[in-house]
């Protein structure tokens, strides 16, 4: 009768785990993400040797840190892609308990490593930054309580997803972090739209953004620094947003060539927040508009497999995560072009960091798993009426 109605496809269930998983699995996305790591490692040893020298450590430290953490978060994709949309909830709801405790112990235990921010926690051999695994669980948790509330019976999923968002903003502003606040507060948004949230609402919550920037901007010495900076017309050369700009500017199409670079050797955080300024002065605009290539590819890839997916849960949490992903990764861009404000948001794959490494690599990890093709009928069959529920 459920092959009747829903037209499936008879699931093979005696073939091996990792030739289903290749058979379903989207390889373009995987392709795109391998090339993305790829290029951070290039431009590694383009931006962190001068660091490195700074610092007391080897000439290509911070590059052996990252393939190890690179290592890390690929097989963390490969082994969640691997489950199924219900695993990869119960893992969500798990990792997003223990994410959001270890956010709000910050203010008790984490450390700012002097740069005046509580974000992370000293493991002695590395820094721990809870924001960035919170965010892919978050999505698929507020996904999961979403997508209950449309049920017969369903809980106040709306209202708790809300009210949890509330909650991660107000302990990420706090820290203060208000870039990864607004990443998270996008992500939810993004999965409230596609459940098809009125736009009164949407309008009142942009409202309400609008009057915590003001607030925020009259309180937040530091948050008024970057809009200040970022809303003057004239760039002090000696800034971070300075150097960036004439490195980008000095690239060109076809840039100054490998290693001839000048911004790494003044940019603190060219290996991180601006390492597009070192490609885009070594490599050119040639190399940017790659990078920008396989950013959209991924998550034009994932949306449109998303549209085949009759599961609501899936479509949310899916859609919730490739937008997010996307956004990052076009913040961290646009900071460096000067198109927004500066807020230490790194570019997924490709900057420095190994809480942005694995947390990036488990939440593609879920998207992968999302846009695996499942033995089910077109949705589109559905809605042109080709079959009856």
């Amino acid at each position: 009768m459920t092959d009747m109605i829903y037209g499936s496809v008879p699931a093979r269930n005696a073939e091996p785990i990792l030739p289903r998983w290749w058979r379903t699995v989207d390889k373009w996305t995987i392709s795109c993400v391998l090339i993305l790591f790829a290029l951070g490692i290039l431009l590694g040893f383009a931006a962190s040797p001068p660091l490195a020298e700074r610092n007391g450590f080897g000439h290509f430290h911070y590059v052996e840190r990252q393939a190890v953490f690179g290592a890390v978060a690929l097989c963390a994709m490969l082994v969640v892609s691997m489950l199924s949309p219900t695993a990869v909830r119960r893992l969500a709801a798990l990792g997003f308990v223990g994410a959001f405790v270890a956010l709000a112990l910050l203010p008790v235990l984490g450390t700012d490593f002097g740069k005046g921010a509580v974000r992370w926690y000293s493991l002695g051999f590395a820094a721990l930054q809870p924001s960035e695994f919170l965010k892919p669980v978050f999505v698929v948790v507020a996904a999961w309580l979403i997508a209950a509330s449309q049920e017969i019976n369903g809980p106040p999923g709306r209202t708790w997803s809300f009210a949890l968002t509330v909650a991660i903003v107000a302990m990420l502003a706090l820290q203060p972090d208000f870039g990864q606040a607004a990443l998270v507060l996008f992500g939810w948004g993004v999965v409230y739209f596609v459940a098809g949230a009125p736009l009164a609402i949407l309008f009142a919550v942009a409202g309400a953004v609008v009057i915590a920037g003001s607030v925020a901007y009259s309180s937040s010495e530091h948050f008024a620094r970057r809009i200040d900076g970022f809303l003057s017309p004239e760039l002090d050369p000696t800034t971070q947003l300075g150097y960036a700009t004439n490195a980008i500017r000095e690239g060109g199409f076809f840039g100054v060539g490998v290693g001839e670079g000048q911004v790494k050797w003044w940019l603190p955080d060219a290996h991180t927040d601006f390492i597009v300024a070192v490609a885009a002065e070594e490599y050119g605009l040639v190399l940017v508009l790659a990078l920008i290539a396989l950013y959209a590819g991924i998550v034009v890839r994932s949306l449109l497999r998303l549209t085949r997916e009759r599961d609501p849960f899936v479509r949310l949490a899916g859609a919730g995560l490739a937008a997010m992903f996307g956004v990052q990764a076009m913040i961290n861009m646009g900071v460096a072009v000067r198109l927004l404000p500066a807020k230490g948001m790194t570019l997924p794959f490709v900057s420095y960091g190994g809480s942005s490494l694995i947390a990036t690599g488990i939440a593609m990890g879920m998207l992968l798993a999302f846009t695996r093709t499942r033995p089910q009928g077109e949705i589109g069959d559905i809605l042109r009426g080709r079959r009856r529920w």
